[in-house]
């Protein structure tokens, strides 16, 4: 088995032999290496022991997604390509948030309250995206609705916010709203380039019951050959096993997965620090919590095993900050599509930044030249 790669904090005090101890697998110990200045705990099972699961397609993703970057396995010809949905698949953000809060305005009675699309950016780039605080802003600026007590602003804005997610429901499967344009072209280049296409919808911010009718309107002959990695998927994975303890098997040492959990935990205040520090860069689109960023870097993570590429093989398109933070944190190249919230801001981490799919911008050839660069 090849060995398997998680980031970690530096754990100065913990000594190798306490992990695992030498009289496992044939007097040899899980941890093989420990890199301090890159933050990486390599877990080397000995060429004695066999990691064994239920599931032996999960065996080959472990093992593809693991491979050191010094393996034959590692081709330079290799490429997969993760595909955010919301912003990438369909702008989202332009198209569909807006009328959503204005239809929730209307179901109301909120006949005072629209947003155009300058008020709606505008609202966008000040609030950075929160939801509640864009309300907040709006209300405080035409005036709150008059028989409203001061004391129940929260729960009206919980409100708006439950009104405006069906309504956006309903507009995403309505099918009046289209994709961007090139992008089945897009998928369609991929795989007759034999390019393993993997669709993220375990993070999109409105959730897969968004997610998941933008991703059928590609047809079921795309979808068919297409990874789609919910929540679900990402539990299933490795990485959503045994880090986020989602069910790990019995042949895994008990203590492993302790450290594991430990790790994970401590590696979500490394994740806070460097959110905030990117954000005071670029403010023009919404943040995360540490929390949620974790969460994306496992959808990640099972994105490359189930691609059965090595997670420098692969490559993020990503329509929002989160995803470029999250695929920088575990060295996954990443490239940006604008869409109109993200017209303005600034992705320094990213490979590229580019307006559209289809050539000159957004090709399968222009990845594989940006993934070697």
């Amino acid at each position: 088995m090849r060995a398997a790669a998680f980031e970690t904090p530096p754990l100065s005090t913990l000594r190798r032999s306490t992990i695992i101890p030498a009289t496992v697998c044939g007097g040899s110990s899980f941890f093989n290496s420990y890199n301090s200045n890159k933050c990486a705990l390599t877990i080397s099972p000995p060429a004695s022991y066999r990691y064994r699961h239920k599931s032996k397609h999960l065996n080959v993703r472990v093992n593809a997604a693991n491979v050191p970057s010094d393996d034959p396995y590692n081709s330079t010809n290799q490429l997969a390509v993760l595909l955010e949905v919301e912003g990438v698949l369909m702008d989202v953000y332009r198209d569909c948030q807006r009328e959503a809060f204005n239809l929730a305005f209307k179901n109301m009675g909120l006949d005072c309250a629209n947003w155009t699309e300058p008020i709606y950016l505008d609202l966008v780039r000040k609030c950075f995206g929160g939801e509640e605080e864009m309300l907040t802003l709006y209300f405080n600026k035409i005036g709150w609705p008059t028989s409203l007590p001061t004391n129940e602003k929260g729960s009206f804005m919980k409100r708006v916010l439950r009104d405006k997610q069906k309504a956006l429901e309903d507009i995403v499967k309505s099918k009046s709203v289209p994709l961007r344009p090139g992008v089945e072209e897009f998928i369609d280049e991929a795989h007759n380039d034999g390019v393993p296409v993997i669709v993220l919808a375990a993070y999109s911010r409105n959730g897969e019951n968004v997610a998941r009718p933008i991703i059928e309107r590609l047809g079921e002959d795309r979808t068919s050959k297409m990874k789609i990695v919910g929540k679900a998927e990402v539990e299933q994975s490795f990485y959503g096993q045994l880090v986020l303890g989602k069910g790990v098997a019995s042949s895994l040492d008990e203590q492993l997965l302790n450290e594991a959990r430990k790790a994970a935990s401590t590696e979500k205040q490394k994740i806070a620090k460097e959110v905030a520090s990117v954000l005071k860069l670029s403010v023009d689109i919404d943040t995360t919590s540490s929390e949620n960023l974790q969460k994306i870097v496992a959808a990640l993570r099972a994105g490359a095993e189930y691609a059965e590429v090595p997670v420098p093989n692969c490559v993020l398109v990503a329509g929002s900050l989160p995803g470029v933070v999250a695929a920088e944190q575990i060295g996954m190249p990443c490239v940006v599509l604008r869409s109109k919230l993200t017209s303005r801001a600034e992705f320094p981490s990213a490979k590229a930044v580019l307006d559209s799919f289809g050539a000159p911008d957004l090709t399968i050839s222009r990845l594989r030249r940006l993934r070697s660069s």
